[in-house]
Parts: C-alpha cells; sequence; structure tokens
C-alpha cells in the first residue's frame, strides 16, 4: 500500500456524507469511488464531489477501485456482509453500527478481519468525543454501584423521519440503533460484567412494523445499574429528550448542554437535529460528602469543555483515527470485543422487549 489510503465510500446519506467530507479533507487518503444506489442522489452529490467515481454496485465498486479501505454507511442489515466482501477483497473496513444484526453475523465479520490481517473500526462515535471522555473519566470517580440513566428521544419529522422509518424498515427498534453507543458508554463506566437485560417497547406509529419506543434495563455484577430510553417519531415530546445522568456512593455526574437561544415561533423540533446529539459544553460534577452540619462539604463543579465539537467535526476525528489504525497497526481487538459486547447487550434487550422476560448474558 502506497502513503495514500484509496477509500471507497458506500452509503452516502447523513453519516456516510460526514465521513466522506470527513476524507475530503484528511491529508493521506483519497475517495476512489462511491457507491450510490440512487441516481437522483448522485446527481446532488456531484456539486460536492465533481470527480469521483459513482457506482451502484457494490461487487463491481470494489473489483473496479481496488481500494486500500472501505466505509461504510449503509443501513444495518447490509454492514455484516458488506464488511466481509470488503476485507476478503484485501481492504481495511471503517462499518458504521451496528456491526452486524445478529451475533452470529458479527462474530463472521471479526473472524474475517482476524484471518485477513485488517482493521476492522465500528462507528462508536462518542468514543472520539471530548465530553464523552471526561464524563466517562469522572464516572469512575463516583464509587460503586453506578446508577446510570441515560436517554435519547428523537421528536422528527420530514427528512428526519424518512431517515429513521428506513432504519425502522430494516428490523431494528431505536434501543438497538441507538442504544448500542449508551450500553457501551456504560460498560467503560463500570468495572464489572454485565450479567442480565429487561427491556420494554411500544409502537406508536402506523408507518413503521416494528417498536419506535423503548426502554432497557441493564445489571451489573457489582450492583451497578443503567437505564436507557430511546424513540424516534413524529409524535415524541421535545421535554427530557437528552438525560446523561450518572449517580454513585460519592456524587454524581451530568452532561449539560450549554443554554442557547430557542425562537419561541418556530416548529421545529431540535432533538432529532443531529448535532443536537453531540453538542455538550459542560459536566455538572457533584460531591455527596457532607460536614458535621450534614451541609455538603464541596460545592459543585462545572467542568467547561473547551475542545468544543460538532457532528461533522467528530466525525472527522473518528476518522483521523481510522486512518491512524491502518498506517500505524493499531490492536484493535479490545475495540472488537467491545463491539461485541455492546451489540450482544442491544440484541437481548430487543428479544426482552418482544418476550417480556429477562435475558442472561453469556460471556463474550
Amino acid at each position: 500500500m502506497s502513503n495514500i489510503i484509496n477509500i471507497l465510500v458506500v452509503g452516502v446519506g447523513q453519516m456516510g456524507l460526514s465521513h466522506a467530507l470527513s476524507y475530503q479533507k484528511l491529508p493521506g487518503c483519497k475517495i476512489v469511488g462511491m457507491v450510490v444506489r440512487n441516481l437522483e442522489r448522485q446527481k446532488e452529490l456531484r456539486g460536492q464531489f465533481p470527480d469521483i467515481a459513482m457506482f451502484t454496485d457494490y461487487d463491481n465498486a470494489l473489483a473496479q477501485t481496488s481500494p486500500d479501505a472501505v466505509s461504510i454507511s449503509t443501513y444495518p442489515n447490509t454492514h455484516a456482509e458488506l464488511s466481509i466482501k470488503a476485507m476478503e477483497a484485501g481492504a481495511h473496513v471503517f462499518v458504521e453500527k451496528p456491526l452486524a444484526t445478529n451475533l452470529d453475523d458479527a462474530r463472521k465479520v471479526i473472524e474475517v478481519a482476524k484471518r485477513t490481517n485488517k482493521k476492522l473500526l465500528v462507528g462508536y462515535i462518542l468514543n472520539h468525543h471530548p465530553t464523552w471522555k471526561e464524563f466517562v473519566g469522572c464516572a469512575k470517580t463516583l464509587g460503586s454501584p453506578l446508577v446510570m440513566r441515560m436517554n435519547l428521544v428523537q421528536q422528527s419529522s420530514e427528512d428526519n423521519w424518512l431517515v429513521h422509518q428506513k432504519i425502522m424498515g430494516s428490523g431494528v427498534q431505536p434501543i438497538v440503533d441507538c442504544g448500542i453507543h449508551y450500553v457501551d458508554v456504560m460498560c467503560q463506566m463500570v468495572n464489572s460484567r454485565p450479567i442480565k437485560v429487561n427491556a420494554m417497547s411500544a409502537k406508536l406509529s402506523e408507518q413503521v412494523a416494528i417498536s419506535n419506543y423503548g426502554q432497557l434495563q441493564l445489571h451489573f455484577e457489582d450492583g451497578s445499574i443503567g437505564w436507557y430510553e430511546a424513540g424516534y417519531g413524529p409524535s415524541f415530546s421535545e421535554t427530557a429528550f437528552f438525560v446523561k445522568d450518572i449517580v454513585g456512593p460519592k456524587g454524581s455526574v451530568s452532561i449539560v448542554n450549554k443554554p442557547e437561544e430557542v425562537d419561541e415561533n418556530s416548529n421545529k423540533s431540535i432533538s432529532a437535529d443531529i448535532n443536537s446529539h453531540t453538542q455538550a459544553n459542560f459536566l455538572r460534577l457533584h460531591h455527596a460528602e457532607l460536614d458535621e452540619k450534614l451541609s455538603f462539604a464541596k460545592p459543585d463543579e462545572w467542568i467547561k469543555i473547551e475542545d468544543v465539537t460538532d457532528h461533522d467535526d467528530l466525525c472527522l476525528r473518528e476518522q483521523t483515527y481510522f486512518l491512524e489504525a491502518i498506517k500505524f497497526d493499531y490492536d484493535l481487538s479490545n475495540h472488537l470485543t467491545n463491539a461485541f459486547r455492546s451489540l450482544q447487550i442491544v440484541l437481548a434487550a430487543d428479544e426482552s422487549s418482544k418476550t417480556g422476560d429477562i435475558v442472561y448474558l453469556t460471556d463474550y
């Protein structure tokens, strides 16, 4: 492989476009082709990518471009097949989460990565976010067990609702599609094995075939517990759609969005705006210690994150890491273990929400 990493981009929707724009900015890589099945979408992209070869067929694109790496941002039920084909063709792979829609396929993808000695990076974008890194670090100072409370409920309409319908059309509930990020973070915060999951869900729209709301509860061996809820659709409230709150014996820490001016006359929701999912400027760290008067011994700390990022910048950081992993031969085995673990948890939640039973987790 030369010093330039040739990349084939597969899927150029919301996430795929952000990743493609990142590759344009990064030295040391070149987009050699894009797989976009919709011809109208190809025309739309010509303005931003005038000299890039466009393909409608993935196999043809792989054969013609012979890429060093493939970036996959298609719908979840295609991730495993496309990733395996890319690695078998000699390419490293970045693939959006989830790695697969079932554990057998996830195992196959990881096995192929090991056998072909190709880098496989799954799109856990929060791992590259400065606020979330600090959040995890603060949570680890709060003692054990932890109570972890998180959600991301999206009041979606227009294009956002169309995207959400397509995600659910591939058979993936919001607690799987979105929840995989947050159970991964919970596992980073807790130095203990997750042991069981229970969940519930509800179908609140006739425009989708599966539940578009769900909540999961995750139990750890050390007594830590966490809940996560997610919902997509036009009926959801804009109240409390972003909760990121960790409580332990020594106190608590929360992600707090910096207040913004809100146009009261606007009919646009902000919970489905992808930038509202990543713009988090402050942590509020609360200390539980009391003095002799039973007053708090220390005031709350407001930790300002100076390294502010938006969604496109976060994708740039993630793709920088992907290129570095290729160039400097990073060991991604722990990353893949974590990716499999978080997938196991959300698939257990999916099962529990459908059966009403608690699902017990086996070793990985």
